[in-house]
């Protein structure tokens, strides 16, 4: 049985590391893809997890599986292609460690996950799946992303959704607005960010925490806000939450992940509906998620900067 199972892009993330002589970028391949760096926190801090999705039959993909399979992240959902190659992200960052990114996908692998290839067996005893908006911008994941949903809801599961919004990636930014609406509907916990708000609506991330609320039927929401913290609601409850102040930022790639894999892993050990929290256990849910976000960007990489839990609790 697994409590948490994801669907979506595995990815080798190189980040600039130095500059040669010539002026280019010495680059350093890490292990990402958000819903990857998402399991890899709730893994990290004793959740039972596991993957779907697909990489090249290369080096790269063979070592994502065994990164996977290290964090303690089932792999049995997870293909091989020899056709396909794994995809690239290449990261560039500013001078306080902020990213953006570009990306070697045309297709990559991750884009080539078919409907029928998604083993229903792993829905059959989870508590959560979770996906974002990446696994919907081409064919055949976005039919196999629609069809995860379903399987999901007929097993009964929990679905959590994050945008994680990449506009490279989008043929148009009306396709991209359209997929993150129809995955917000589809949503009883969303992670979602200042920015993505603002560019959905142009509304407040509080106004936006609301009307995922009351327009979407989305039971509980995690609104981040950068390295200010987060503002988080249910129907019963509000809180917002700083985030720890004196870290020093190498790397904020994967952060919003590792926020939302750690909160799910606190909201876990309430063992209730999001609707139940009460006030005091979703601050503490997100105030155990910000301190752990926020230690990650101290390391370079998503999935293999989530902090140790030791650490988080002292930080706290």
């Amino acid at each position: 049985m697994y409590d948490v199972i994801a669907l979506g892009e595995l990815l080798i993330d190189f980040a600039p590391k130095a500059v040669n002589e010539a002026g280019y970028p010495v680059l350093s391949a890490n292990p990402g893809g958000a819903p990857g760096n998402f399991l890899a926190a709730l893994s990290k801090y004793g959740r039972k997890t596991a993957m779907i999705g697909k990489v090249g039959d290369d080096a790269f993909g063979r070592l994502l599986v065994g990164t996977l399979q290290a964090a303690g992240i089932g792999t049995e959902g997870v293909l091989l292609d020899p056709q396909v190659f794994t995809t690239l992200a290449f990261v560039s960052l500013d001078a306080s460690g902020n990213r953006d990114f570009s990306f070697a996908r045309k297709p990559g692998a991750d884009t080539c996950l078919r409907p029928d290839e998604i083993d229903e067996g792993l829905f059959a005893d989870a508590k959560v799946f979770h996906f974002g908006t990446l696994s919907l911008t081409d064919e055949p994941a976005a039919s196999a992303t629609r069809r995860a949903v379903e399987l999901a809801k007929q097993h009964g599961l929990l679905i959590s959704v994050d945008p994680n919004l990449r506009k490279p990636l989008w043929k148009r930014e009306e396709d991209a607005k359209e997929a993150i609406m129809w995955s917000l509907q589809q949503a009883d916990i969303v992670k979602i960010s200042d920015e993505e708000i603002a560019w959905l609506w142009g509304i407040s991330p509080e106004e936006g925490a609301q009307k995922l609320l009351r327009e979407y039927g989305v039971s509980l929401v995690y609104a981040t806000l950068g390295p200010k913290g987060c503002h988080a609601v249910t129907r019963s409850a509000a809180v917002t939450v700083s985030s720890p102040t004196g870290i020093h930022v190498v790397d904020t790639t994967g952060a919003g992940d590792i926020f939302g894999g750690s909160a799910m892993s606190q909201f876990l050990r309430c063992e209730k509906a999001p609707s139940a929290l009460t006030e005091a256990e979703l601050s503490r849910i997100v105030r155990f998620a910000c301190t752990a976000a926020s230690l990650s960007t101290q390391k370079h990489g998503g999935i293999t900067s989530v902090p140790e839990l030791a650490d988080v609790e002292q930080r706290l």
